[in-house]
């Protein structure tokens, strides 16, 4: 059923998840798919978590979606390359559980639920320098949603982070902005964005807000309107403070909002898929660099709570992760109502051609075109002087492809240097001057780029060398579309810093999502999924869509085994 409050829930569930981002959402769809009665609780007023702000990508290989780009994509070839890039930091045997599953639970998610994907001609795996690295197939990514059927449900999905939006609000995924930026270039490309703004007007019009939702708010809807279909109950606005046991199995839960507290009974297991612990300060410390800033991109109710219940029941974290989250180089800036804007720097920026970054110094540490995973890691190994970083352009640069919240097309970038955003400078010693970098290392940085440029190859860091790397730049430019001269003033700069996008350190559990004490025996009744669940790719980023495409498919199985330990829970009661 749609929202309810916590007056108007059952005594008693076969299955409970508690988080709604796309793993939650998951466990709870599949669970229901099942026959089970399920509830969804969630802490926050939005329905969707991370995965509502993020790209939306799900990485899970051998679909059949991902068959009509790569049909030649073999269990064997993905099993190799993620035993190179991974290794002795993750667990196999999750691993292979995890390609066993996805191919299955994709296809009934598409068969059975408003959940549609498609795949992209081009969305490369980021590690090149292992085996059997894919172009394409592996990732695929949910189809454009209209939310319009939801009704006010809609309104329960998370916004999306502003600074991604154009005109105030209106959401564009990968398609729409090249279109955007060829506009005035092409009338097919015209013919588009015309239909997307125009859509977009009536929308705030008529619903207050864009219904057409897209990547990871697109992710979400579909997965929403799927539990919605299945008459799961969702609660928001709500904690667990308990849970209840007996016999070292979990039976229950209770639940606080506001003033108001219920217990509940749940005979097949809940399902922990709060997002991980990226918003506890005592877990921050006690788990992440200390030189990582607060400020992340992610959502804010992925606390940790939940992993203290877990904990008094005898679970622990997993071991032996190469990282405890995962990163990407972020700006910040100050919005007009008093919140920070925390804009992450995936591709639209730090791999097209004329831009560099440098450290505190001005002086190049990293191939610009790494995965952010790759580096916010690199940030966060250099020391002090890679703390922080420059992003650095030229006018031509910034009009093209913008710069962080500077959007591409030629937005105007004046209001973003009136709040100290963007530092604009006439020539490299104001820019130098600007950002506090040395001069004479920023002019040797540029012109160690622009003579790469020159060439088409990046002797010092090998920019654009993988075809992941490449895919980011400008198409229009070779032999190597990473890569152009900054030369032209203005030039412009943006801070960057190291972020965490989500945690990797999480709760050790078995193949099927049942927690694990330290000797190994299950806590009965107990699952976690999604960034509650120890990563599977041990804080590695193998591809886009690595956390993502382990939720939803290990979401799969929790709430299938959770949806089968109930039915044999009252089959055992009836017969008794």
């Amino acid at each position: 059923m749609v929202d309810i409050s916590i007056n108007s829930i059952a005594d008693r569930y076969d299955v409970a998840v508690i988080g709604s981002g796309a793993a939650g959402l998951s466990a709870a769809i599949f669970a229901a798919l099942e026959g089970a009665r399920v509830i969804l609780v969630e802490r926050t007023d939005y329905i969707g978590g991370t995965s509502a702000l993020s790209g939306g990508t799900v990485w899970a290989p051998g679909t059949e979606t991902g068959r009509t780009v790569n049909p030649d994509n073999s269990r064997e070839k993905v099993s190799a390359f993620l035993d190179s890039v991974v290794g002795n930091f993750g667990n196999r045997d999750m691993r292979e559980a995890f390609l066993d599953a996805a191919p299955e639970a994709i296809a009934t998610l598409q068969a059975r639920t408003q959940v549609q994907f498609r795949p992209y001609p081009r969305h490369p795996d980021y590690e090149w320098d292992h085996p059997n690295p894919t172009l394409n197939g592996r990732a695929i990514e949910p189809v454009p949603f209209d939310t319009r059927a939801m009704g006010a449900a809609r309104n329960m999905i998370r916004p999306p982070i502003p600074e991604f939006t154009v005109l105030g609000g209106m959401n564009i995924d990968r398609v729409d902005i090249g279109h955007l930026l060829n506009r005035y270039k092409s009338p097919a490309s015209f013919l588009h964005v015309t239909r997307i703004v125009t859509r977009y007007m009536r929308d705030r019009a008529l619903h207050g807000r864009h219904t057409r939702v897209v990547m990871g708010g697109a992710l979400v809807a579909r997965l929403l309107a799927s539990a919605l279909d299945l008459d799961v109950d969702i609660l928001r606005s709500t904690e667990v403070t308990a849970l209840t046991e007996a016999g070292g199995q979990v039976t229950g839960l209770r639940l606080r909002a506001g003033s108001k507290e219920r217990a509940v009974s749940v005979d097949g297991g809940v399902i922990l898929a709060t997002g991980g612990f990226g918003r506890s300060k005592s877990r921050r410390a006690a788990y992440l660099p200390d030189t990582l800033p607060a400020e992340s991109p992610s959502a804010p109710g992925h606390t940790g709570t939940m992993h203290d219940l877990a904990f008094a029941l005898g679970a622990g974290y997993g071991q032996g992760n190469d990282q405890s989250a995962f990163w990407a180089p972020c700006s910040t800036r100050r919005r007009a109502d008093g919140s920070t804007a925390v804009f992450p720097h995936f591709v639209l920026d730090r791999s097209k051609p004329g831009t560099v970054c440098v450290d505190l110094k001005g002086r190049r540490f990293v191939n610009e075109t790494l995965s952010y995973h790759a580096f916010g890691k690199a940030m966060l190994a250099g020391g002090p002087d890679t703390a922080g970083a420059w992003i650095v352009t030229d006018a031509p640069t910034l009009a093209k492809f913008g710069l962080g919240m500077v959007h591409p097309g030629g937005e105007n970038p004046k209001p973003h240097v009136a709040d100290g955003y963007l530092i604009e400078a006439q020539t490299l010693d104001e820019l130098a001057a600007g950002t506090g970098t040395d001069p004479q290392a920023l002019a040797a940085s540029i012109a160690d780029i622009n003579a790469a440029a020159e060439k088409g190859e990046d002797a010092s860091f090998g920019r654009g060398g993988s075809p992941y790397q490449r895919n980011n730049g400008d198409p229009t430019v070779t032999p190597n579309p990473t890569l152009g001269r900054i030369a032209t003033a203005p030039f412009y700069a943006v801070r960057l810093q190291p972020a965490d996008i989500g945690t990797a350190q999480g709760l050790r559990g078995d193949t099927q999502a049942r927690l694990l004490r330290d000797d190994d025996s299950v806590i009965g009744g107990l699952y976690a999924v999604g960034n509650d669940l120890h990563s599977i790719m041990g804080g590695t980023y193998p591809g886009p869509g690595i956390t993502l495409g382990p939720g939803l498919v290990f979401g799969a199985i929790a709430g299938r085994h959770a949806a089968a330990r109930s039915h044999q829970e009252k089959g055992q009661t009836r017969a008794a």
